[in-house]
C-alpha cells in the first residue's frame, strides 16, 4: 500500500490492537486520537460478543477514546440471522443476550434456566459460564431442529498474560456433539461486513482500512468486504511469515505512522 493513499475510514479491531483485556496497547490511544484529527472515521469493528454494547463504548471511553455510535460488535451481526419471534438458546455472554432480546425473540440461557421444548436457533458466544450442562443443552436443541449460530469462531482470545480459550472454541465444541455445522456471522463473514458498509454510507471499500492481529479473522474480512489490511503483531500473532498484508507493523501507533506519513 503506498503510503499516500490515506483513508477515509479505518477498521480497527479492539482485542490485541486497541487493548489487551481493557489494558490500552502502548500508542494506541494516541494513534486513534491522530487518525481522527486527519479526518478519518475510525470504527471498532470487534468479535467480543460477551460485553454488551454500552460497556464497550465505556469501556472505550474511561481509556480516552469516544466511541459511541462507532462499535460493532459480533452479537450485533449474530441477531441479522434471527427472526423477531423465534425462542433462541442463548449460549454467551450479556451482550448476546441484550442483542437477542432486543431483537425480539424469546431468550432462554441455559447456564441459568433448564431449557425445555423445542428452539428455532441456538447461538453461541463466548462466555466463561460453559459448562457440560450447556454443552448438553445445546445439543439437545440442535438435535432438535434449532439453527446453529455462532457469533465468531475465533479459537483464542488474547489478554496481557496470554491466550485464553475464545468463543470460537466453545462453539466447536458445540458443533462436535451435535454433529452441525454452524452459520457464523462475525468477522470474517458477510454479515459483519454488511453491517460495516451501513454504517458507511457512501464510502467506498477501496477508502477503508482493516487494522487487526489475525490474518484469519481481520485479514479474511478484509478480504469479504474488499478493503486493504494492516496485520499489527501486538495481539495473537507473532510471525507474518507468509501472510498477505498490505502493511506489517509491530502495533497500532506504527500503522498510523505509515497511513499518515506527514503526521
Amino acid at each position: 500500500m503506498g503510503k499516500t493513499k490515506t483513508p477515509r475510514v479505518v477498521l480497527c479491531d479492539l482485542d490485541g490492537v486497541v487493548w489487551l483485556a481493557h489494558t490500552p496497547i502502548a500508542g494506541s490511544v494516541e494513534a486513534i486520537a491522530a487518525m481522527r484529527a486527519a479526518g478519518i472515521r475510525v470504527l471498532f469493528v470487534t468479535n467480543n460478543s460477551f460485553s454488551t454494547y454500552q460497556q464497550q463504548v465505556a469501556a472505550l471511553e474511561k481509556i480516552g477514546v469516544p466511541a459511541d455510535g462507532d462499535v460493532v460488535t459480533s452479537a450485533m451481526s449474530a441477531v441479522t440471522a434471527l427472526q423477531p419471534g423465534w425462542r433462541v438458546l442463548v449460549c454467551g455472554g450479556e451482550g448476546l443476550i441484550e442483542e437477542v432480546t432486543n431483537a425480539g425473540c424469546d431468550v432462554v440461557v441455559p447456564y441459568q434456566q433448564d431449557s425445555d421444548g423445542s428452539f428455532d436457533a441456538v447461538v453461541v458466544g463466548f462466555h466463561r459460564e460453559f459448562t457440560f450442562h450447556v454443552l448438553t443443552q445445546a445439543l439437545t436443541a440442535v438435535r432438535g431442529g434449532a439453527r446453529l449460530i455462532g457469533s465468531n469462531s475465533d479459537p483464542q482470545y488474547p489478554t496481557p498474560t496470554g491466550p485464553i480459550p475464545g468463543g470460537g472454541a466453545i462453539l466447536a465444541a458445540i458443533e462436535k456433539a451435535s454433529e452441525t455445522k454452524a452459520t457464523v456471522t462475525g468477522k470474517p463473514h458477510l454479515p459483519m461486513a454488511q453491517l460495516v458498509k451501513d454504517m458507511c454510507p457512501g464510502i467506498e471499500v477501496s477508502d477503508m482500512v482493516m487494522v487487526g492481529d489475525r490474518a484469519d479473522t481481520d485479514g479474511g474480512f478484509a478480504a469479504t468486504l474488499g478493503c486493504r489490511f494492516a496485520l499489527v503483531m501486538s495481539g495473537t500473532t507473532a510471525v507474518s511469515d507468509g501472510i498477505a498484508a498490505d502493511i506489517v507493523a509491530p502495533d497500532l501507533a506504527a500503522v498510523v505512522r505509515q497511513l499518515l506519513p506527514n503526521n
